[in-house]
């Protein structure tokens, strides 16, 4: 007989309720996950990217000033109507997909910033029982296929909970969480034996970095609801994850693709011109203007 598959994951959460305190005055009123990439929201490219990898429902995670988000994934009745009468097919046609199916996007609000083990516990009652994925709009990852596909690749293969990771030098280790790797399935992916958040440096079980995408087992949230304040006082997934790791696999994929993180200023700019200089319709017209700026 067969291995049973793991149940299929089919709801992802985006924690959407950070303040974007080092981009004001832009956030002031903007959140900060509508700011764009080139010419898309920050917090589309990571709807899409999940899209891909075939999820059916998507929760936001909101607080104050976060309308805006809910209203960018909503029927433009008004704009359709007017860009229909002035026979702007193709306009309407971006317009059409940039938003999920009817009912399928869920909005729960974060009343107080309490952290991101707090914000994916919020949205506890619409995910259920089920594994689901979380993402981080913030953190942008550039591939193809898109991380999420090929964590649900993984996942598919192995179960449990998979945690994105990436490498990076070991002078930057202490920025980050860190895992500790134990066995080894093939080059990408690996079992986890421990989660440490911002080691010392000369502590760091590994140069591989937890990096904003995850598949998680719902009883995370049995752990979250018990979770005491850890670091800057707020409740840490991390902390949540390393006590399920008692009790369950975790596993680390070592995904192909470039992170940019777009909750910094400049990984918000590089994440800017690398979009722009893959686009086929603007890369060739920008790839010049740019090589003139940087010669000055």
């Amino acid at each position: 007989m067969s291995p049973k598959s793991p149940a299929k994951v089919r709801k992802v959460v985006f924690p959407v309720a950070g303040l974007g305190t080092r981009f004001l005055p832009a956030t002031k009123v903007i959140p900060k996950e509508m700011l764009t990439v080139v010419d898309k929201p920050v917090i589309q490219y990571a709807v899409e990217e999940a899209i891909e990898a075939g999820i059916e429902h998507f929760v936001f995670v909101t607080g104050r000033g976060k309308n805006a988000i809910e209203d960018h994934f909503d029927l433009a009745f008004e704009l359709e109507a007017t860009l229909k009468a002035r026979g702007k097919t193709a306009e309407i046609e971006i317009l059409r997909t940039t938003r999920p199916l009817y009912g399928a996007a869920s909005f729960v609000r974060q009343q107080e910033p309490l952290g991101l083990g707090h914000a994916v516990w919020c949205a506890r009652e619409i995910v259920g029982n089920e594994p689901f994925a979380l993402a981080l709009p913030d953190m942008l990852i550039h591939g193809q296929p898109g991380c999420l596909a090929q964590m649900i690749e993984t996942y598919n293969t192995h179960g449990g909970n998979i945690v994105a990771v990436e490498e990076v030098p070991h002078e930057h280790v202490n920025r980050y969480g860190v895992v500790a790797l134990g066995k080894t399935f093939d080059k990408r992916t690996h079992s986890i034996t421990a989660m440490v958040e911002k080691p010392k440096i000369e502590d760091a079980p590994s140069d591989l970095i937890i990096s904003g995408r995850y598949i998680l087992q719902p009883e995370i949230f049995a752990k979250l609801e018990l979770q005491k304040p850890g670091a800057g006082g707020e409740i840490q997934l991390t902390d949540s994850m390393i006590e399920l790791l008692a009790d369950q696999a975790f596993i680390a994929y070592q995904f192909d693709g470039k992170t940019y993180d777009c909750g910094d200023k400049i990984g918000y700019l590089a994440a800017n011109v690398a979009y722009a200089l893959d686009r086929p319709d603007i890369g060739p017209k920008f790839r010049p203007v740019l090589d003139a700026l940087i010669r000055g």
